[in-house]
């Protein structure tokens, strides 16, 4: 599915026209991340380069793209999480982009916690 997936992009991306293909990068990603156990909410600002806790989860951000103004909004970030309960070494459990206008389509599956992108500033 996700083969499909990446290849539809592709070959949508090859017939759109170049300045629908332009994305502004940006220094600062805003993520909204879910605590499924306690039910809470957060909306923080990761800065790229600058590693952000939650909860047991690390997220850095390596890439943050925007939409240029006069176009549909859309983020898309490339980041990498990690999760450190403590009890074993931390290890990687996503590691890719986001994107905000789908973020149903690349998704952390974590057990506690949910990670979407909002936008990138």
């Amino acid at each position: 599915m996700r083969r499909f997936l990446l290849i539809a992009m592709l070959s949508l991306a090859a017939i759109l026209p170049a300045s629908a293909q332009d994305w502004v990068p940006k220094r600062v990603a805003e993520l909204q991340a879910l605590d499924k156990v306690t039910a809470r909410v957060s909306v923080f600002r990761v800065t790229i380069g600058e590693p952000a806790k939650f909860g047991s989860l690390t997220i850095s951000v390596l890439s943050c793209q925007a939409r240029p103004a006069d176009e549909v909004p859309d983020a898309a970030v490339w980041m990498e999480i990690t999760d450190d309960r403590g009890d074993s070494p931390a290890t990687s459990v996503f590691r890719g982009w986001m994107f905000a206008s789908a973020p149903g389509v690349h998704t952390l599956e974590h057990p506690v916690y949910d990670i979407r992108v909002l936008d990138c500033r």
